[in-house]
């Protein structure tokens, strides 16, 4: 009988868990959703108990569902969202606030002071990374400078996935993504922290974890506790996972360099994982979570994707909201089918998808959301038409950013999978095919794939054949014509508007 693996992806706005047995076969999920705390503009944290608890709910309620067969779990991997500063933890281990997670935008100071004072071609000859308030050092120094009371107090940095894990096991770990991701004190080259860079910024070597292990390795072992909490047995062992992006992109089924493949969910990470340097122009790049000594993965982050879909619905689609309540179709579905009659480019309008400032490429926190092109003979269907269409010439823009040859087609998951119309823009846009998997559980399979392979369930080759695609969608020549000539006017109206975003923004506005 084949035996039970568990992957469990905290995110950022939900935690979920699935257990498949070693044969591939999905048996039970679970999902436990929570909120981001914004407390100021451009500022987000979570507490990390609220992760914990989330992982405790989603594990108990997978176990209570597969019943008899909790016996047979022989893994669990644990990827999650990118923690940007890790978990402040003080001596005893408890943490000291709120994670900045990868949304925060506050660091800009320090951002500011690491340019003026490393500069920023010795970050990226060493990190092979930029400088920006997104990554996780430029958070690190904002609680050096601005909470010196926790500063002092603080003894370790952790990511969500290794917290959780050191919950549920005692044993603290990061893996190579994780390290990675948090840019300008890991050195890409040699794959460990950069003490240099950590002496010049004043942060304690220490305060990095010591270990850092492959995603597929183990870490520890469920302790007694903590598998009573879970309803499962004590001593299953418990691997590294990653962030939450590339562990869906190996879900994705991508074992070797070339593949371009974009998960496209609250955010979008859109990435080549590739063996040699690529000549790529403002993306994130950390070990990708299998041979991550050997493998990058490069990425364009944008800061907002389905979550101006979502943000969209949540204002403009009461309608389709109610009707969905009372019986009715999905309310993204009765909205896609009211812009599925709007053409190609919606009648002029365009949309810059910044509405939480923009991660890579654009690296600007000053940038808008901005809807040009407006008239009275629009509608909200073509609204929301531009709303699909700005994330796919977000895509685009990451894309061409690689700055590197990319196949016939590219992966596509997440929320604009679900999409018939989304994935038909995405593909008119970028003129390449896309493939999108038939099962929504990309980060989740990831970690039970990680689980699999670092318990010797079986191996990388074993698992190929897992994801099944549904059949490419491929792109029309006529609007792909139309969106070759609005993808100009969206990156030229950027360029002209970025000025107006700066002076808004120290506005107050």
């Amino acid at each position: 009988m084949a035996r039970c693996l568990i992957g469990i992806d905290i995110g950022t706005s939900g935690t979920k868990a699935i257990v498949m047995d070693t044969e591939g076969t999905l048996i039970a999920s679970s999902l436990h959703t929570y909120e981001v705390l914004t407390p100021r503009a451009l500022w987000a944290e979570q507490w990390p108990e609220v992760w914990l608890e989330a992982c405790n709910a989603s594990i108990r309620e997978v176990a209570r569902k597969i019943g008899p067969r909790a016996a047979e779990i022989a893994g669990i991997a644990v990827s999650g969202l990118y923690g940007g500063s890790g978990i402040p933890l003080d001596a005893d281990m408890r943490p000291l606030r709120p994670c900045l997670i990868w949304m925060d935008r506050r660091a800009q100071a320090e951002e500011q002071w690491v340019l003026e004072h490393i500069g920023p071609e010795r970050i990226r000859r060493i990190t092979h990374n930029g400088t920006d308030p997104y990554y996780g050092y430029t958070k690190i120094l904002w609680i050096k400078n601005n909470e010196r009371e926790n500063w002092d107090k603080t003894k370790l940095f952790l990511p969500p996935n290794a917290y959780v894990i050191y919950r549920w096991t005692g044993e603290v770990a990061v893996d190579y993504s994780s390290a990675g991701n948090i840019g300008g004190v890991f050195d890409m080259n040699t794959r460990t922290w950069s003490a240099e860079l950590l002496e010049e910024m004043g942060i304690p070597l220490s305060m990095m974890p010591e270990r850092v292990v492959e995603s597929s390795d183990i870490v520890g072992r469920l302790t007694k506790a903590a598998a009573a909490e879970l309803g499962l047995p004590a001593g299953i062992p418990v691997c590294a996972g990653g962030v939450d992006c590339v562990v869906a992109t190996l879900g994705l089924g991508v074992f070797k360099p070339g593949t371009y493949a974009a998960a496209i969910g609250t955010s979008m990470c859109a990435a080549l994982v590739h063996d040699k340097p690529i000549p790529a122009r403002g993306l994130i790049e950390m070990p990708y979570v299998k041979d991550p000594t050997a493998l990058s993965y490069s990425f364009g982050g944008a800061a907002t994707a389905g979550a101006l879909i979502k943000w969209f619905r949540d204002n403009f689609g009461g309608e389709e909201k109610a009707a969905e309540k009372n019986g009715g179709p999905d309310a993204y579905a009765a909205l896609d089918k009211s812009a599925a009659g709007i053409g190609p480019g919606s009648e002029g309008l365009i949309l810059l998808p910044y509405f939480m400032g923009e991660r890579s490429p654009v690296w600007d926190t000053h940038a808008r959301g901005t809807l040009m092109g407006l008239s009275l003979a629009h509608t909200r269907a073509h609204v929301y038409r531009a709303f699909l269409e700005g994330v796919a010439y977000s895509l685009r823009d990451s894309l061409e950013s690689t700055h590197t040859e990319i196949g016939e087609s590219i992966l596509v998951a997440g929320g604009a999978a679900k999409s018939p119309l989304w994935r038909q823009i995405i593909a008119d846009v970028t003129g390449h095919s896309i493939r999108c998997p038939r099962e929504d559980v990309e980060a989740n399979l990831g970690d039970v794939i990680l689980a699999g392979v670092g318990t010797g369930c079986f191996t990388y080759e074993d698992v190929q054949s897992w994801q099944v695609f549904d059949p490419p969608v491929k792109p029309r020549d006529g609007a792909r014509k139309v969106y070759d000539g609005l993808f100009k006017i969206y990156k030229s109206l950027y360029r002209n508007l970025k000025g107006d975003f700066a002076d808004l923004s120290r506005s107050g506005s």
